[in-house]
């Protein structure tokens, strides 16, 4: 199972989405010379402490895609579902992202400020390039083992 490739490209794919769960992945920097709002995938840190749990559905989207990809990790016996497993957890991301524009940009939270992403925002992307990865690399070896299979 760990000796193969694609494993080793699902493994760091929720390594990275356990690490964007917990840092920050954005600021609202005000108008004014009040104190930054920080942005986690759960809520937004207040200037005064408190914490706005507006953002929730980004958190969400993360982590249903952790027990996604651990599926597709321990699919290994079925290339075909591990395939689409993949596919199943990049939508995940892809939809994290439209969460994450309309939240950070579209919709901000806090009035009057602009909103300035974090690179942990980065990591989801670096996701979905990982779990591309991975995906044809189980295609590839499911047209292994089939050519294997008529050469018997």
């Amino acid at each position: 199972m760990l000796q193969r490739k694609q494993t080793v490209f699902l493994v760091l794919a929720f390594i990275l989405t356990c690490v964007c769960l917990s840092l920050p992945i954005g600021t609202f920097m005000p108008q004014s010379m009040e104190a930054a709002s920080v942005m986690f995938n759960l809520w937004i840190k207040l200037p005064d402490g408190t914490y706005n749990h507006s953002v929730w559905p980004m958190f969400m989207l993360l982590l249903m895609s952790c027990p996604v990809t651990l599926m597709a990790i321990f699919a290994y016996k079925n290339r075909k579902s591990q395939s689409r497993i993949c596919l199943f957890s990049m939508l995940f991301m892809l939809a994290w992202y439209v969460a994450y524009a309309m939240f950070g940009f579209v919709f901000p939270s806090i009035d009057n400020a602009s909103f300035l992403p974090s690179l942990v925002a980065a990591l989801p992307l670096v996701n979905i390039i990982l779990l591309i990865m991975a995906r044809r690399s189980i295609i590839a070896d499911e047209a292994l083992v089939r050519a294997a299979d008529r050469i018997r």
